[in-house]
């Protein structure tokens, strides 16, 4: 399994002991070595590594899950970063993804596109909470096979964030030696 963007490691506790090992994918130092740190602790196997979401350190079709976590949100490039997850994922792997997600209703989304370029963007990582990230995985060639859309928010300040998806997308094709 591949965790990108796995910042400081909080979500390793999380793996449950059916997981064989983890890639934990982090571009930012400092909250690489503290992942680096949690990963000692964790239930699995962890391997801490420098990278970013457009450019995984990973070979072609190893591994049968990646999970992103408030991460395509805030890429550079989500369509290179959704090619590299095609690339790394065997076939019928899976991405499963909670994410940021632009508003259904035009007037929210007037009000997160001026907060992304007032302050959210520049002061959360790049984070934008205008992308349409549901159609982006979809256009990547990958077909959800659960998905969920929510609202959450614990302050004003947050409250363009709040729309979200969860889901599973599965890569097309099948691998009957999948070890998710």
């Amino acid at each position: 399994m591949v965790e990108i963007g796995c910042g400081e490691g909080r979500a390793f506790e999380l793996y449950p002991s059916g997981v064989r090992s983890v890639l934990a994918v982090e571009p930012d130092p400092t909250a690489r070595a503290a992942a680096a740190e949690r990963a000692r602790a964790a239930p699995v196997a962890i391997e801490v590594v420098d990278g970013t979401a457009e450019r995984l350190p990973a070979a072609d079709r190893s591994f049968d899950a990646v999970v992103c976590v408030w991460v395509l949100c805030s890429v550079t490039d989500p369509t290179a970063a959704l090619a590299e997850i095609a690339r790394v994922l065997a076939p019928g792997g899976e991405l499963r993804a909670y994410e940021h997600v632009r508003a259904a209703n035009p007037a929210f989304r007037a009000a997160q596109r001026a907060l992304d370029a007032a302050y959210w963007t520049r002061a959360l990582g790049g984070c934008r909470t205008t992308r349409d990230t549901e159609a982006a995985i979809r256009a990547a060639g990958f077909e959800f096979a659960a998905l969920d859309h929510g609202f959450h928010s614990s302050s004003l300040l947050t409250i363009t964030a709040a729309p979200h998806i969860i889901g599973i997308a599965r890569k097309p094709g099948s691998d009957p030696e999948r070890r998710v």
